[in-house]
């Protein structure tokens, strides 16, 4: 048998199953009246209103909101009452369940949802209106390509451009015991969370104790490392430096304390104490974050000291 035969066969018997198969299928259902102005209707609406109609069709609950974001997922939990007491003593992603081998679809949403906060906490500028109410003036390091520089170039984050250099110079006391910095860091929303509270405690607390403040200012596309040039410009005994954390998954109101005595260049990390974790609800509230930075920097105004010197000092 040649191929052309063998071919010949097989179309043969497509066909016949194809004839088979439409004789067996069952004749259309006619459309009822009602269901046939519906479907015309729908058809002539204008786009808004399909839009809007399809909108309305798969919309859901707000993933992020604390009844659907402490709901346990897993179908069918050994101890369901244990379950949901371990979820509410944690942030962490449990009790999510799985659908096969994949997250379910709420739990997708919700990581969907809070990964778009941190991307919002990373690329938000903080705004403007605060640093007026707060009386700071606004400098910036050596990055010049925006966030996504300041994202891939760290050591431009840890210096002041030459313009930053003169105004900081220009408009600063000189020498005060503690000088005040916020920078905007990784998380735009940790510095509007919580500087508005914590500036009025370390100013306050710091003229109670004595000590005098320097004039306080913004840094925009900041990083920790920036201690060491406000330290070479200004002399103050202390810096302390409110700066925006690296945001979590849904977490971006943490912020960071970062203090160092004398500050100058080449220190390193080895050199600073840090409060970090400030944030209400959960971390350092903001109040007590500020009375324990002013207190270490007393500390460290004691011992003339910071980092590991500080703590090889103090012990």
């Amino acid at each position: 048998m040649d191929d052309a035969q063998l071919n010949a066969i097989v179309d043969a018997v497509v066909k016949e199953l194809l004839a088979t198969k439409a004789a067996s299928a069952p004749p259309p259902t006619p459309a009822k009246p009602a269901a046939r102005a519906a479907a015309a209707s729908a058809a002539s609406a204008p786009p808004a209103a399909r839009q809007a109609a399809a909108a309305v069709a798969i919309d859901l609950p707000d993933p992020t909101l604390p009844a659907a974001r402490y709901q346990p997922r897993v179908k069918q939990a050994r101890d369901p009452e244990a379950l949901k007491a371990l979820m509410a003593s944690t942030t962490a992603r449990i009790g999510v369940g799985r659908s096969g081998p994949r997250y379910n679809t709420a739990s997708l949403l919700l990581f969907q949802a809070d990964h778009a906060v941190t991307q919002d906490a990373l690329y938000r500028d903080v705004e403007p209106k605060l640093l007026d109410e707060l009386g700071l003036f606004t400098v910036q390091t050596k990055i010049t390509g925006g966030k996504q520089e300041y994202l891939l170039r760290p050591d431009l984050g840890r210096q002041l451009n030459d313009d930053a250099r003169r105004t900081v110079q220009e408009k600063c006391v000189k020498s005060p015991n503690i000088q005040l910095v916020v920078g905007d860091g990784l998380s735009a929303a940790a510095v509007e969370a919580n500087v508005r509270e914590m500036f009025p405690v370390l100013r306050q607390g710091a003229q109670a104790a004595g000590l005098s403040v320097g004039t306080p200012f913004f840094i925009k596309y900041c990083r920790v490392g920036v201690l060491n040039d406000i330290g070479d410009l200004l002399q103050p005994d202390v810096v302390i430096l409110l700066i925006g954390q690296r945001p979590g998954l849904g977490r971006a109101e943490s912020l960071s304390a970062y203090m160092a005595y004398r500050p100058k260049a080449g220190d390193s990390d080895a050199d600073r104490e840090v409060v970090c974790n400030i944030f209400n609800n959960g971390g350092t509230n903001p109040l007590e974050g500020a009375a324990f930075a002013l207190q270490t920097a007393q500390k460290m105004m004691k011992y003339q000291a910071s980092g590991i010197k500080l703590k090889v000092a103090a012990s």
